[in-house]
Order: structure tokens, then sequence, then C-alpha cells
């Protein structure tokens, strides 16, 4: 199932600032604050929702095709992505700016300062799905980009007759309710943590049942506790796979989402496809940075035949 994942690309800086942010913020001086904090570690990692996603499908043998826009700084991660087996052949670089990139510094209170750039992803209405002169596509995935390209895709979609995944997730904020009903009201699918699913029915007025009439699937992650799915009047409850260690939850939901849909590309019942994301959830938890995972597709059935019964079924990852 040719996959089209509209989402961010981005990069991101990370930095570990030794000592307390709170020892050098003072309160009554706040209209005249000037910081600088000498950090003693940074890591740069390949991030943004879309490649994010993708990089788990492709482990899995799905087939994921990035659409968005990047800055000058892409090519290294171009290469990256190629070589993991993600397409990007539907990306525009902009020659002016730069990738998308965050930069955050946490204090030993795990504390955060934190700046996002826009940068490239700023122009992503710019990249049309109907410009696509590749393979036809068979599902599209809006996830967090540039409000305006979410908006679009969620239109091109329906103009050309494509079923679309709704993942508002960090712009669940930024986007007004009339936007988050619009893409709800012609998803075929809403994918969305707790807190992400109890802003959309604040802000649009749709309830849990009315969404559920709306959409073909329905899915609430649960952090730990695993994800609900709803689908067809019926509901399943997901445990999550416990990881042999936490190191950084940057990307779970992602990874989730990239096994999920994989399963969903073989045509696998909803139990599994969400059993399948349980387990890459817990692949990215283990590891630090959102593209850190890695597995065969063998390992990955092996364990989860050590947590689910798939009754065989997952044998077809191994062809």
């Amino acid at each position: 199932m040719k996959t089209a994942l509209t989402g961010s690309i981005a990069y991101d800086y990370l930095m570990s600032f030794p000592g307390h942010f709170q020892e050098h913020i003072l309160a009554d001086k706040l209209e005249s604050i000037s910081l600088s904090f000498l950090v003693d570690r940074m890591v740069k990692r390949r991030g943004g929702i879309g490649p994010n996603i993708g990089y788990s499908m492709a482990l899995l043998g799905g087939d994921p095709v990035l659409f968005s826009t990047v800055g000058q700084d892409f090519e290294e991660y171009r290469t990256w992505l190629e070589g993991k087996g993600v397409d990007t052949r539907g990306v525009q670089v902009i020659e002016d700016d730069f990738t998308a990139s965050f930069f955050a510094t946490t204090d030993r209170d795990n504390c955060q300062i934190a700046s996002f750039y826009p940068g490239a992803m700023s122009h992503a209405a710019q990249v049309k799905l109907a410009a696509w002169d590749g393979e036809p596509l068979d599902l599209v995935v809006v996830s967090p980009t540039d409000p305006a390209a979410m908006n679009d895709y969620i239109v091109e979609a329906q103009e050309l007759n494509l079923p679309y995944v709704y993942d508002p997730s960090q712009q669940t904020v930024r986007l007004s309710g009339e936007e988050l009903r619009r893409g709800v009201e012609g998803a075929y699918a809403l994918f969305v943590n707790e807190y992400e699913f109890y802003l959309i029915e604040k802000h649009t007025g749709l309830s849990i049942d009315k969404i559920k009439d709306l959409v073909e699937i329905l899915v609430i992650t649960q952090g730990e506790r695993g994800s609900m799915i709803y689908a067809k009047g019926e509901e399943y409850s997901i445990p999550g796979v416990r990881p042999e260690n936490i190191l950084d939850p940057t990307g779970v939901g992602d990874a989730y989402r990239g096994g999920f849909l994989t399963g969903l590309g073989y045509e696998l019942d909803l139990v599994l496809c969400g059993q399948i994301g349980a387990l890459a959830a817990s692949y990215c938890l283990e590891t630090d940075g959102p593209q850190s995972h890695s597995y065969s597709p063998g390992e990955f059935v092996d364990r989860f035949r050590q947590n689910f019964d798939d009754q065989g079924k997952l044998d077809i990852l191994l062809k």
C-alpha cells in the first residue's frame, strides 16, 4: 500500500545543561532577562512526523513516500531515508532556507527551554499530491506540518478520491475548531492521544459517539496503558508492550502509527495492527531518538510472538 506521509521533516538539536535553570532566573528581573547556558552535551537527531512514521513503516516492509518541504541542508537526511527504504521523491527542496529545526536545552531537573524554527516547512503547501507522477497512492496521512498545508491535503485527498488518516497531534492546539471538524468529518481514520481527543471534542463539539460514526477507524493512544481502537461498532483494547528499558519517548507515537499503518497495508485485522503498533512503539522507547531503533522483520515477529498470538498471520512480514 503506497502511503503518502505529509507530516513535517525536521532536525532536532538536543542539549544538556548540567545545572538548574531555576537558579539563574530572577523572578523580579524578568522584564530584563538575558541568559546564556553553557551546555555539556549536544546531539543532532533526524526527526519530523513524516520521516518518523515512514522509518518504522520501512523497517517492516511498508511502502511510505514523503510529501513535504525541506531546506538546503537535507541531502544527508535524504540519503539516510532512501537507504532505509523511505521514498523521498515527493519532497521539495527550498534552496534559500533550512530544514525545520527544533532546539531544546534540558537541565538536571528535566526542565526544558526550547525553540522551533519552521524554516522550509512554512512552504509545505507548495507540495501537491496531484503533482505526484509515481505509482498510484493508496492512502494519505495528514500529520502535523504547516497548518495551511494540512488543510490543503484534506481537500486534495477528497478531490483525488484518496482515503486519508487524520493525525493532527501537535497541531491540535493550533487548528481552529472548524478546521479540526472538517478534518475529522472527511477522514477514513483518526489517530490521536487521549488529551488531543479531549481537545477535539471540546473545540469541535463532536462527541466520541459522533466521531465513531464519522470515521471508519478511531485510534486513541494511551501511553503505557496501550491504545483503544474503535471501528464498525466494535472496540478493542490493545495493551502496551513492556519495554526492556526506557531511554527516550520522542517519536513513540509516530512509531506506533508506522507499525499500525504497515499492518493495515498488509490487510491485517485491526487488533493485529494495534499490536504491531504497540511493539513498534516499545522499540522506539528503548532507544535515544525517533529513528534510532532497528530490527529485521524476523526479529520483530519473534518478539511479537513473545507478547501476542498472531496465529501465524505475521508470516506475511517475512516474505
